[in-house]
């Protein structure tokens, strides 16, 4: 195997494992956020626009994590930084 190969085999698996665990990750955060959300709403309904506004801020920082996983991937993917050093020998 000559070296663009070897670039191209991590880059593929790299992009594959960063999307995998930049999704899981945030999904399994966003399920504990919201059931947590509902469990505080059951308990204090008074507090409901003050928990939900916090949880809004919350999903979208969370959800932030899975986007930058897949920026990554497609980084490693379409626009590999390691594909110019090959290219200019």
């Amino acid at each position: 195997m000559d070296a663009t190969t070897l670039i191209a085999i991590a880059s593929i698996i790299t992009a594959g494992l960063t999307t995998s665990v930049g999704c899981i990750a945030p999904a399994l955060g966003e399920g504990k956020a919201v059931s947590s959300a509902l469990t505080s709403l059951a308990q204090q309904p008074d507090a409901a626009p003050t928990i939900t506004r916090t949880l809004f801020v919350g999903l979208a920082m969370i959800e932030s994590l899975a986007i930058y996983a897949f920026v990554v991937s497609m980084i490693l993917i379409f626009a590999n930084p390691f594909w110019n050093q090959i290219i200019a020998k």
